[in-house]
């Protein structure tokens, strides 16, 4: 395959904002049915990573490309370290189509290894820092992998001595030479940092300088191999409802994802964008980096996880002009910013997803941080990620009440029970065709047939588009709450309970109940400086919404169970009140 010709390297770079913005009027659905198609310019690039990251470092080479506490790399540093990284994993045998799992928060090496394996077609496998032993070992299994790059350790999370247990035969084991009875595909094992002590394992930086002559010039030919199509990343779902999915996706997928996201946010090659949500996430690793190489801007980490003072302080010290977060992230950044001001007048935009925002803490961000151009973004791994964003001049009640209108080359339908298309205005389950549906879950025909139908990716999420386009996710199919025969929607209580002044967080899901079925419950954070009263909850609620929507249970509590990724986890809550009733029984 011959690089990105000068026209496509054009296109990935120079978006034609002004074709898509032009394009606005023609978002809305037609005939009054709940169907969208996203607009046909920019064109979509037929394009791996390693022709993206190529491009960005012949036009930017001397520019910042990565600035971590430790390290400074610009787009020439990021060039050659990613070839010797691939030139070293070639040297351990891996091969094109390989899966290697990097199992680690957010350091320099995370963003090498991407770069690298698709530098020589081998899947990289984004394995949650979160994880424990049982997951670590499913995940890994699942799908094979043949490598595992991973830190050391992390907050409480001892990553060597988890693996350690998995794979005891390490401790007698030649580095790459790993045969272990509970993961019998693994043989390698990477961490991140100085060479460990003890047996079997390969330190980051020996990988590095272990190709050679003949690696490189492999590096080349394996590249003339690389097809847009191929699979190059495997993300793995929550996994809420058994087991997780390991959803699969292509080069196409996220290239062309990534270049759509931050053209909505105007990203240029001046601009500097702080990631400090999550590298295993498509947030960090599609929309924050390969969405900041499409465009040659500097990404800024300012630490391994998520820290509001951190994140500040390193928003001021590199005057960053862009910032991605969940909306928690920018509430816990306003309060610190309240105790000590900074400096952060370059703000200009970013993205805010995973969570509705609330309409005070977006005029807060907009004022108080300078993100006047911030953006919603809507979307689910499945779909690489994002479907629906924001154009920067929405206003404020389209992007805390809506999560944009639909990406370029996509198409959204809503339906019903049926399959049926519904009316504009009416809720249903959101749908979504095109370029950046996955390949499918790893190996798992049925979930993979279930999810996507005649190549439309059912969501599960609950959905209504108004008239101009606009979407608002209403909730999801499985979070209905059935209370004698009423079908009850979270999302609708969630977003009363926002209005009360006391409260900062709420969220609501169905207990069961051995008369109704189900019962409404609700846990809920008070803002800081306030109290609450469950009874005082509950008495607000009367009166301005249905009796059987009124939550039988309300829980106040000083904060929610969360990802990492900073989604609220209602399974956990849900079984944490049915321990709690059942104790008081």
């Amino acid at each position: 395959m011959t690089i990105l010709n000068e026209s496509i390297a054009g296109r990935i770079q120079n978006f034609g904002l002004d074709q898509e913005d032009g394009a606005q009027a023609d978002l809305a659905p037609r005939d009054g049915k709940s169907y969208v198609q996203g607009p046909k310019q920019p064109e979509l690039a037929f394009a791996t990573i390693p022709q993206l990251l190529r491009d960005a470092v012949s036009r930017y080479g001397p520019r910042d490309a990565l600035v971590f506490p430790e390290a400074r790399l610009s787009y020439y540093d990021v060039d050659r370290a990613v070839d010797a990284l691939a030139s070293g994993l070639l040297a351990l045998g891996l091969e094109k189509g390989d899966r290697l799992g990097i199992w680690s928060p957010n350091r320099l090496e995370w963003v090498l290894t991407q770069f690298a394996t698709a530098r020589i077609g081998v899947v990289l496998v984004n394995i949650n820092p979160a994880y424990r032993l049982a997951e670590l070992e499913y995940a890994l299994n699942k799908v094979g992998c043949k490598a595992l790059v991973l830190a050391a350790s992390f907050k409480s999370s001892d990553y060597l001595g988890m693996i350690r247990t998995l794979a005891p035969e390490l401790a007698h084991s030649a580095p790459g030479r790993l045969h272990a009875a509970r993961l019998p595909h693994l043989r390698h094992v990477v961490v991140m940092g100085d060479a460990p002590e003890g047996e079997g394992i390969w330190s980051f930086d020996q990988v590095s300088i272990l190709g050679g002559p003949a690696q490189q010039l492999r590096l080349g030919q394996i590249d003339a191999t690389l097809q847009p199509d191929d699979a190059i990343n495997i993300q793995f779902t929550s996994g809420t409802t058994g087991q997780p999915k390991g959803a699969t996706l292509s080069h196409y997928n996220i290239v062309n994802n990534a270049r759509f996201v931050t053209d909505r946010i105007r990203l240029t090659e001046t601009d500097r964008l702080a990631i400090p949500v999550p590298l295993y996430h498509c947030f960090g690793m599609v929309m924050g980096v390969l969405g900041a190489v499409s465009k040659g801007a500097a990404m800024v980490f300012p630490g391994e996880a998520f820290d509001p003072a951190t994140t500040l302080d390193a928003l001021a010290r590199e005057r960053c002009t862009a910032l991605y977060g969940v909306p928690t992230m920018f509430v816990a950044m306003l309060q610190d910013l309240s105790a000590t001001p900074r400096d952060l007048s370059s703000l200009r935009t970013g993205i805010m997803a995973g969570a509705p925002c609330p309409v005070d803490v977006m005029k807060a961000v907009n004022d108080r941080m300078h993100m006047k151009e911030v953006t919603i973004c809507y979307g689910m791994t499945e779909t690489s990620p994002v479907s629906f964003q924001s154009f920067v001049d929405d206003t404020t009640r389209q992007r805390c009440e809506t999560v944009g209108r639909v990406h370029p080359h996509l198409e959204v339908k809503i339906v019903d029970e049926a399959g049926r298309i519904v009316p504009v205005g009416v809720q249903g389950e959101l749908c979504t065709r095109g370029y950046s549906v996955m390949k499918g879950y790893w190996e798992d025909a049925d979930r993979t047939g279930e999810a996507i139908r005649d190549g439309w990716m059912h969501t599960g999420d609950l959905a209504v588009l108004d008239e101009d386009g606009f979407c608002s996710i209403t909730g999801r199919v499985k979070d209905m709450i059935i209370r004698g025969g009423e079908n009850i929607y979270p999302r609708e209580i969630e977003e009363f309970l926002f209005s009360h002044p006391d409260i900062s967080e709420a969220q609501v899901f169905g207990i069961p109940d051995p008369k109704l079925g189900e019962e409404v419950c609700a846990w809920v954070v008070a803002k800081q400086g306030r109290a609450l009263e469950p009874e005082a909850v509950r008495a607000y609620c009367q009166g301005q919404i249905a009796h059987f929507k009124v939550p039988r249970h309300i829980r106040v509590v000083e904060e929610l169970p969360m990802t990492i990724t900073g989604k609220p986890q209602k399974f956990v809550m849900r079984d944490r009140m049915v321990e709690v009733l059942s104790a008081s029984d």
